[in-house]
């Protein structure tokens, strides 16, 4: 009996490899050699300060991706379920209620000068949602080429609506394909809420995420996730066309904003990934490993990190939650006065950190 058994084991086993080796993959992956991480020193030193964060509507939840506040200091969150949340809280109480439904997965979320929440709904598009929570589709392509990741989003004054579509290859839930893959995907988009029309600024990016203007609006910022950078195209002014703003980055950065100083705030998802990197450079692993279920592909490490740089691009300071027994992953970081709301993608909270606690010592 025990010859038997170890017999069918081993006939399974050749028949999982035969499988694994002759099965087509999902990706076409291409070689990327990483440059190695900067080392977490100096402004980048671990520290504890993300774990002293308030978390709002504990448990109530799932994956509010980004979270911002409206102008009664209400704050609003997209759930992997499909809806907008809207949070209360007044008299040390908190009430959580659904604002409204996008049927999709929203993702990064503005206030237009009209009070309308612009979404970047993951699956539905760009959308807006006016006060009463009715729902307006505002684009769902450009180029004849449709949105399959719509990411982050950002409002120009003159009400320009700057957007992201990660990948027009994978959408969501298929993000890591796009890690593996090593091809530029992504776009940046703007959005002319007066034509209704849609142009693509930038395409060929790695991942295009979070997005954020300068003061001036003389640039915007775009986020590289898999390349572990921030580029930065010049709309206006003597520069031209794009750069580097900054580059090999200790993790892999999510949402970007900026607050009334000029401070740009950058969410980052995880640190590096010592095993993707090593994987990177051998497109045959990578066409095997996409073959696998997802629970034997490398988990990212948990870790919290928000990082703070000027418009020169000089990193100004890091916040840490080492581990992620706190606040991880973080997704989003949107400064309101002396505050930053944290947006999760599978948490079960909302970050409130405040920025002017001497005990923080920021």
């Amino acid at each position: 009996m025990l010859r038997k058994a170890v017999l069918a084991i081993l006939l399974v086993l050749v028949a999982a490899l035969v499988w694994l080796l002759a099965a087509p993959s999902p990706i076409n992956p291409v070689a990327y050699v990483p440059p190695p991480p900067p080392q977490m020193t100096g402004v980048l030193a671990p520290n504890d300060l993300l774990r002293r964060a308030e978390l709002l509507a504990k448990g109530k939840v799932r994956g509010p991706e980004t979270a911002v506040a409206d102008a009664a200091g209400r704050i609003y969150g997209g759930t992997e379920d499909g809806r907008i949340v809207r949070i209360t809280a007044s008299g040390g109480k908190e009430r959580v209620e659904t604002f409204a439904r996008t049927g999709g997965r929203p993702l990064g979320l503005q206030f237009d000068a009209r009070g309308n929440l612009i979404v970047a709904d993951g699956k539905k598009g760009l959308l807006s949602i006016d006060p009463a929570g009715r729902v307006t589709v505002l684009a769902t392509g450009a180029e004849g080429v449709p949105f399959r990741f719509t990411d982050d989003v950002e409002i120009a004054a003159d009400g320009t609506i700057y957007f992201t579509d990660a990948s027009s290859r994978f959408g969501v839930g298929e993000h890591l394909y796009d890690l593996l893959e090593a091809r530029p995907h992504g776009r940046l988009l703007a959005y002319d809420p007066a034509a209704k029309t849609t142009r693509v600024l930038l395409r060929g990016l790695y991942f295009a995420n979070g997005v954020a203007l300068s003061r001036d609006e003389s640039f915007i910022l775009v986020a590289e996730t898999y390349r572990c950078r921030i580029r930065r195209l010049w709309l206006r002014g003597p520069h031209q066309g794009t750069d580097v703003f900054a580059d090999n980055l200790p993790g892999y950065p999510d949402g970007v904003a900026a607050d009334s100083r000029g401070t740009f705030w950058v969410a980052m998802f995880t640190v590096r990934n010592k095993a993707a990197d090593r994987l990177q450079p051998r497109p045959w692993a990578k066409r095997l490993l996409a073959k696998l279920p997802a629970f034997l592909w490398p988990r990212p490490e948990p870790y919290g990190l928000v990082l703070a740089f000027d418009e020169q691009g000089r990193l100004l300071r890091s916040l840490h939650d080492p581990g992620g027994r706190h606040v991880s992953p973080v997704t989003s970081v949107q400064p309101a006065g002396d505050v930053l709301y944290l947006g999760t993608l599978t948490g079960d909270w909302i970050g409130r950190y405040r920025l002017d606690d001497p005990a923080r010592g920021h």
